[in-house]
């Protein structure tokens, strides 16, 4: 058990009497006087070498060149509105800071989104001349709009049917089902997983639009009681379990020449998922991922969009646990027969050089580097640059791959959490980062000569304010004797090493998630460090099955969730065993969703070790959670008894023995309320004293302003029954 040397440098100071500990409304909501410094909006422009930002204050919008390190103001908030009120007079506008989502279209132009009190509108705005060239609307209620290439086109939703309006604001209907369970073109499809972020694709000929439809009319309604109104009433939502009916999805292509749809021929179960949603470069094909329900078997398919026929299967993917896609394909610019898949066939996500005969060219993956997010082609077409996971999960870095060769290079180096990206000639880098000694980096790094020119270099927002506790990030060994697993430890506040302190656990432990990070304070929440100052050793590990270690560290968990997850976190008491501060008799944990899941499961498994547990949102079997997500871990409970018996809490109450409270969301349409009822119900048949806390109008998660409530809650559990 290895220590990292990782050591926040926010500890005690010469100032210590000036200093306090947070209050639970900042460990909760933060404070604006803790912000880290920080330049906001900050990007490369379309303009060779330069960079824009907002400034502090929101209202203006700076360029600054990264060869001479001049900056200027080239628009304000004053020029956008008083642009607005000229281009559209009969509209009202309220514009309180510069658009901050903003996205360069060339060098002079960007473009954004701002509603007025009537429509939406997706504008194009000259910063040199001051001057809106376009402005596209589409109705205030419209959500989900999608834009074609020349901007003149908008595509978008209203409630379950689609709409598009042109730039002389005429809106033709796309659909028309007045059956609330279908829906069209929603990013809402197979429960928004295997990476889908939208509904609808326009053609590179923006002459037709693709589009999701969902049939959910066969899946069951699960009531959701609303309490506002005289007499409570039911909110409908359609949840397809694990095992049960699920949602029918399909592909139309829309012809805005001819208003006529073409369904495209899938083949196959009707409940499989229709994934990697790609248009050909020359808009006469389309590519789909179609995989199995049972989410082991995937097959790239090219269709022709004239008649919606499946022209090849291009490759398969098969493995016995599961195949994930998560990812549109990425064309080459300068060869559109070629393209870019990502895959974790060989161990860890990378990319993948096809050509569109299904023929492998070349594979781009480096070492055992994961491809998190590909950022684009260089301005010849010849290479493409990436965020990539290193250092076990911990740290975020910059790479550049050139497509002919596979050689690789990583471009930034710096240990630590990386937001980085190329100048459109490759001769700059704009790199933004922290670690666990560093609050936040911003420079522009030259390639040619090396030399960094830095735009900003945080001090601790804590020091002399706040006392901070110390933390530190741990290597751990995993219950299979080999794999490293990242911990982090906050230690209490100005700790007596003669004194035995409770344990706080935060667990999360499943898929898509990472708690332990080299950034700053490590990754972990204000709240986390308020608990460390109330006298509390906090600790996390990331397990196995969590995220960001390659495909063989999440496939453990295939069929037996929560089994090695729960190994794994013993294998971190046992760590904190070696601490002589840690109370061995007073340890608790705590976590929400998974890691509610998590928290139930080890107090019930392991009651000899766990005294106390909040457990939010909690899955507590299987069976009653939805079929995306649980089947692709667990298979249905027809095809898995023994699994989902071994991994459900609700026949091991009687092993309870700590205080356990549970907290759920009432409106709650991913764990729904019938996992902690169920759970109440069997602790009272077993005559087992329980805890359980409601949210009437909350949903998944708790936010806002009643987030204090909650951690107040929290913090008084452990307060009261693992102190006492």
């Amino acid at each position: 058990m290895k220590k990292y040397t990782y050591l926040l440098a926010i500890l005690c100071s010469s100032y210590s009497f000036a200093q306090r500990i947070f209050t639970i409304e900042e460990a909760t909501l933060g404070n604006r006087a803790f912000n880290v410094e920080n330049l906001n909006a900050v990007k490369w422009s379309k303009n060779e070498n330069t960079i824009t930002y907002l400034d502090p204050t929101y209202q203006n919008l700076i360029a600054q060149s990264a060869v001479t390190s001049r900056n200027e103001i080239i628009s304000t908030k004053n020029d956008i509105e008083q642009a607005l009120q000229k281009a559209l007079p009969k509209e009202t506008f309220t514009v309180k800071m510069f658009p901050y989502n903003f996205e360069w279209i060339n060098y002079n132009i960007i473009k954004f989104e701002i509603a007025s009190t009537q429509n939406n509108y997706i504008i194009e705005y000259n910063v040199n001349t001051k001057n809106i060239l376009s402005a596209l609307p589409y109705e205030i209620k419209g959500t989900s709009p999608a834009l074609n290439y020349s901007n003149t086109l908008v595509a978008w939703l209203d409630k379950n049917n689609i709409k598009i309006t042109n730039d002389q604001n005429v809106t033709k209907s796309v659909t028309t089902d007045t059956d609330q369970a279908i829906v069209n073109g929603s990013s809402n499809t197979h429960r928004q997983e295997f990476g889908i972020d939208r509904g609808m694709w326009w053609s590179p000929t923006e002459d037709k639009l693709l589009y999701y439809r969902k049939d959910e009319t066969m899946v069951a309604n699960y009531p959701l009681p609303q309490w506002d109104t005289r007499v409570a009433s039911i909110k409908n939502t359609k949840y397809p379990m694990a095992g049960e009916k699920s949602e029918e999805v399909s592909l139309v292509i829309y012809d805005l020449q001819t208003d006529k749809k073409t369904i495209v021929d899938t083949q196959g179960d009707k409940e499989q998922y229709l994934t990697t949603v790609t248009w050909d470069p020359t808009g006469q094909f389309i590519y789909v991922g179609v995989l199995n329900r049972g989410q082991n078997h995937l097959k790239l398919n090219q269709y022709n969009v004239t008649t919606g026929k499946l022209v090849k299967t291009l490759f398969e993917e098969q493995l016995p646990t599961w195949v994930e896609p998560q990812n549109q394909l990425i064309f080459l610019p300068k060869n559109p027969d070629q393209f870019i898949y990502q895959t974790d066939v060989d161990g860890y996500n990378q990319m993948y050089l096809y050509n569109t005969k299904g023929k492998l060219i070349k594979k781009l993956g480096f070492e055992n580097v994961i491809v998190e997010k590909v950022l684009g082609f260089s301005k010849d077409g010849k290479s493409i640059s990436y965020l990539g996971i290193t250092n076990n999960g911990l740290d975020r870095q910059l790479f550049k791959v050139e497509i002919k060769n596979g050689k690789t290079q990583q471009l930034t180096t710096t240990p630590g959490y990386h937001n980085a990206s190329l100048s459109t000639d490759e001769t700059f880098i704009l790199d933004q980062y922290s670690n666990v000694t560093t609050p936040n980096v911003i420079e522009v790094i030259n390639l040619k000569n090396k030399k960094t020119t830095t735009l900003i270099n945080a001090t601790n927002p804590f020091q002399g304010k706040i006392d901070m506790p110390k933390m530190e990030l741990v290597k751990i060994t995993s219950a299979d004797g080999k794999t490293p697993l990242n911990g982090r430890v906050i230690y209490p506040v100005n700790y007596d090493v003669n004194k035995k302190y409770p344990v706080m656990i935060y667990v999360y432990g499943g898929s898509h998630a990472q708690l332990v990070k080299n950034r700053w304070l490590g990754g972990a929440s204000l709240f986390e460090y308020y608990m460390a100052q109330k006298d509390y050793v906090v600790f996390t590990v990331d397990n196995r099955g969590s995220d960001a270690r390659g495909r063989d560290f999440t496939r453990v968990t295939h069929r037996n969730l929560g089994i090695n997850e729960m190994n794994d976190q013993i294998k971190g008491v046992d760590y904190l065993k070696t601490l002589p501060i840690v109370d061995q008799n007073k340890i608790g944990v705590y976590g929400w969703s998974y890691g509610g899941f998590m928290t139930t499961s080890l107090m019930l498994n392991y009651n000899d070790i766990f005294k106390v547990g909040v457990a939010g949102g909690p899955v507590m079997d299987w069976k009653w959670y939805e079929a995306m997500y649980g089947e692709r871990y667990m298979d249905t409970p027809q095809e898995n008894p023994e699994g989902y018996k071994k991994s459900s809490t609700i026949d091991k109450v009687k092993n309870l023995k700590g205080d356990l409270l549970i907290i759920h969301g009432a409106q709650d349409p991913v764990v729904v309320q019938q996992h902690s009822m169920e759970f109440i119900e069997a602790c009272i048949k077993a005559n087992i004293q329980v805890d359980y806390f409601l949210y009437p109008t909350h949903e998944h998660n708790v936010g806002g302003k009643d987030s204090i409530h909650l951690n107040t809650k929290i913090a008084k559990y452990f307060d009261t029954y693992l102190k006492k």
